[in-house]
């Protein structure tokens, strides 16, 4: 929840576990706010370090001897910006803010502090710290000669690129990334990542979510690689050779990877929003670039450009059909859920091998409106979309408790498992916090060879829907469908009930209902 609730305002929530097993209990969560950038301050108590009443707090439990690890912090270090111990109360506040600068700074991240219970127990004079002295470090921005060059080249190319993955976690650098590709005829945009909205899909540069493979990395002249972690994959997908390619990020030498690198004329370690401020700017007041923008050969690009993108958007269109037989795929299936959710939804995305399909479908176009999660720790999405629900009623300015945005999660089903929906859906009718859940129902993840062949199907699958009512004791609607004429009903009802104040979860049975909960009775509903 926190971390859903962090990437949505880029304001650090803090966490709370029980020394080690607490910490190891974070596991994959601590990895994805890590690889995600997301500020989140991580506090956990340490083993008393007394044994026999030498301070207030020494030990009094058999927990205490079998929970006293050597380096506690170890569990968690290389995953956070920052970690340290209280050593003692009269601090801590200072140790409190520092690691809150940490959290805050670009790269953003978790970050870690414990302290044993004698420190937690200590009696203080009470103190203050002026609270404006602990910010984080300001912006990078470009160099004038990075500038110069960069825009020089961009203007120059034939079929330039724009890579990002993350920009969009601060709102504004949207509009600035689409400044750019209105003032550069041709200018495309890939995103590489579904971390955040980095680019409208209503913009005609749109080329939509991949995973690194995409045949504008191979043909394009010039890639801009913007806030990206993974911007192709090499043996998949490469550019061409003489590729003239800048990179710009708030980590661009990736310092907790240990095998990075791209084949960048320079690096920049740069605020996005800045830079792009810079390049936009530059390009507006050099009457040279003005020119070369304004040719013959810049018109012909625009044109075409414009053209792509509508085939682009035909051919989405003719996916998001069902089968003779009445079934559904993702894209008809993510393309109904659109339909049928409010203009403002939230899409929390962690649909795995469909995201793009998913990413195509939505087309989101409004800055946080699409957050996935950025890692690899499977399971993300249940908790940060409860975060992220919350972030929407306190901070969206329209009223507090059921007035937020619309909150949709659209997860696989191996994912939705490891969520751990009791939690999640049992937290969720506890404390009021409506989401809808849109399961995609694959029997299982994808794979090479049959699910079936390599013995990892989920057939007959467990009944997800179900898993969450139960959870929620009763308060959630729960949806099953597997044929088209059957998911209207379900998705209209579904949308009903989050608005009314109840979350819904809806089993959607992808390619027929065999092998899944209901098999042909796939209208269950209530």
């Amino acid at each position: 929840m926190a971390d859903g609730y962090a990437r949505l305002t880029s304001k650090p929530q803090c966490v709370i576990v029980h020394v080690d097993v607490g910490t190891q209990a974070l596991s994959s969560a601590v990895h994805n706010a890590s690889c995600g950038r997301a500020p989140v301050l991580i506090f956990a108590g340490l083993s008393p370090y007394t044994l026999e009443g030498e301070h207030l707090g020494s030990r009094t439990e058999y927990i205490h001897w079998v929970q006293d690890v050597p380096d506690q912090q170890s569990i968690v270090r290389q995953y956070c910006r920052y970690s340290g111990e209280i050593k003692t109360g009269r601090n801590v506040k200072q140790l409190v803010n520092r690691a809150l600068s940490f959290a805050k700074s670009q790269p953003q991240g978790p970050v870690y502090l414990c302290a044993a219970r004698e420190v937690l127990g200590m009696e203080i004079e009470p103190y203050h710290l002026r609270q404006d002295f602990w910010n984080p470090v300001e912006p990078a921005a470009l160099n004038p000669r990075a500038v110069e060059t960069i825009s020089q080249d961009l203007v120059n190319a034939k079929e330039p690129l724009v890579v990002t993955g993350y920009s969009g976690r601060n709102h504004d650098t949207v509009g600035e990334l689409v400044r750019l590709a209105d003032s550069v005829p041709g200018l495309r945009v890939l995103d590489c990542g579904g971390s955040d909205m980095s680019f409208p899909a209503d913009h005609p540069g749109w080329l939509s979510l991949r995973y690194g493979v995409h045949d504008a990395i191979k043909t394009a002249d010039f890639i801009l690689v913007l806030d990206a972690d993974v911007c192709w994959i090499p043996t998949q997908c490469k550019p061409r050779a003489d590729a003239t390619i800048h990179h710009i990020d708030v980590d661009p030498l990736k310092q907790q990877m240990p095998v990075y690198y791209i084949p960048a004329l320079s690096r920049h370690c740069a605020d996005s929003f800045t830079a792009l401020t810079q390049l936009n700017t530059h390009l507006a007041t050099s009457s040279l670039l003005q020119s070369q923008l304004s040719s013959e050969p810049a018109r012909h690009r625009k044109e075409a450009l414009l053209k792509s993108y509508q085939d682009r958007l035909s051919i989405i269109a003719s996916l998001a059909q069902p089968a003779a037989d009445g079934t559904f795929g993702t894209s008809y299936l993510v393309s109904r859920v659109r339909h049928h959710c409010p203009p403002d939804t939230i899409w929390s995305v962690e649909a795995v091998t469909n995201s793009g399909f998913v990413a195509d479908q939505i087309q989101a176009t409004r800055p946080g409106s699409f957050i996935n999660c950025g890692g690899g720790g499977l399971g993300w999405s249940g908790g940060a979309s409860l975060g992220i629900k919350l972030a929407a009623e306190r901070e969206g300015g329209k009223g507090g408790r059921g007035k937020g945005a619309f909150v949709c999660q659209i997860v696989g089903d191996g994912t939705f498992l490891f969520s751990v929906p009791g939690s999640v859906y049992w937290i969720a009718a506890r404390y009021d916090i409506p989401i809808l859940t849109i399961v995609l129902n694959n029997r299982g993840a994808a794979a090479a060879s049959t699910n079936e062949d390599i013995h990892i199907s989920f057939a007959p699958t467990p009944d997800y829907s179900g898993i969450a009512k139960a959870a929620a004791g009763g308060k959630l609607y729960a949806g099953i469908a597997g044929r088209a004429e059957d998911l209207e009903k379900v998705l209209e009802e579904a949308v009903r009930s989050v608005k009314a104040g109840v979350s819904a979860v809806v089993d959607a049975h992808l390619d027929g209902p065999q092998g899944k909960y209901g098999g042909e009775k796939a209208a269950l509903v209530g």
